[in-house]
């Protein structure tokens, strides 16, 4: 059985347990206290930090990385594309999520006033430049949910929660996230501490 290392406020965690409640099989979670962090977190991840994924003798962490193992490792539904060509595009997607997205987030949380209005601006900038994607279709690939919307799906939740306001020009990126809201996955996967994020 997989057990999931998870951060109960953490948005890369968000993303591991989506993707385990997505596939439908036997996990379990342990959930860490972020400021109280077990002693041996820093055996299983050199950088002290979650998600962290066991597996018999594999460890694995990086919530990308874990979740592409995941989702080869139990391929229904597949959460990847199949194509070769498809998949480095997703993967690219992703990279640029966390350089242009989730790179802001220690700074909206941590940083000062200044750094975190500048966070704010830069997340909310670049959400508003893929909101037109979301006029043709249902998800960010196709109309088929995938780790794209996987990976996106947890700072979109915390929008209110990092007080990120969007233009009316976002219209369609905010029913967009309400598609991925409504997934039975996305609501199994929450915890109380992150379902007491939005208003």
């Amino acid at each position: 059985m997989m057990t999931l290392y998870s951060g109960n406020t953490c948005p890369y965690s968000q993303r591991c347990r989506i993707v385990l409640y997505e596939k439908g099989m036997d996990f379990e979670i342990i959930d860490v206290d972020l400021h109280n962090k077990p002693e041996d977190l820093a055996l299983m991840n050199p950088y002290n930090r979650v998600p962290v994924l066991v597996e018999r003798d594999l460890i694995l962490y990086e919530a990308n990385i874990i979740n592409e193992y995941i989702d080869e490792r139990f391929p229904h539904p597949q959460l990847m594309p199949a194509d070769p060509v498809m998949r480095a595009r997703a993967r690219l997607f992703l990279f640029n999520f966390e350089q242009d997205l989730f790179s802001h987030v220690h700074a909206i949380e941590h940083g000062s006033q200044k750094a975190a209005e500048k966070g704010r601006a830069l997340v909310r900038d670049s959400l508003t430049q893929i909101a037109p994607i979301f006029a043709k279709q249902k998800y960010m690939l196709n109309d088929d949910f995938s780790m794209l919307d996987v990976a996106i799906a947890p700072l979109l939740w915390r929008l209110d929660h990092y007080d990120i306001q969007l233009p009316r020009q976002a219209a369609n990126l905010l029913k967009y996230a309400e598609r991925i809201f409504s997934r039975p996955a996305f609501i199994e996967a929450l915890t109380p501490n992150e379902k007491a994020m939005r208003k």
